[in-house]
């Protein structure tokens, strides 16, 4: 193996890690459908209800005012959170379901590489990309 290609020192009892990838997929693609059903269709009511501005507190209670900022910081961290939420279940479902497409049979299990995998979550990750998605 060369020097590039040699596993790091706290890896080098790690000869293989084996996945089933059918599995994987099977996994993502039922986490995404109970994020499309059950996560989903309440996520416009969550996110109208964060959206609500909490009035200036009064300039001669500086605590207040402080705490009034940090609640917007957390209200907005939240609101991404929700949505981050929904499209990494998304991503992470389309790229188990193009590993699985692109690794279907046994001697192609044996040349899955770690970049196959990271430039499939890469691409499930690209909102400008046009291919694949996940069936419902």
């Amino acid at each position: 193996m060369s020097e590039a290609r040699e596993p790091q020192g706290w890896l080098g009892g790690f000869e293989s890690i084996e996945t089933d990838i059918q599995a994987m997929e099977e996994f993502a693609a039922t986490l995404a459908n109970e994020v499309a059903s059950g996560y989903a269709p309440h996520l416009d009511q969550v996110t109208t209800a964060m959206l609500t501005r909490v009035p200036k507190g009064n300039p001669a209670f500086p605590e207040l005012a402080g705490f009034l900022d940090r609640h917007h910081e957390v209200q907005q961290q939240t609101f991404s959170n929700t949505f981050n939420f929904r499209d990494g279940t998304h991503h992470f479902a389309t790229a188990a379901q193009t590993i699985s497409a692109e690794y279907a049979d046994t001697d192609a299990y044996a040349h899955a590489k770690v970049n196959d995998v990271t430039q499939a979550f890469t691409d499930a990750s690209n909102p400008l990309k046009s291919e694949g998605g996940v069936d419902s």
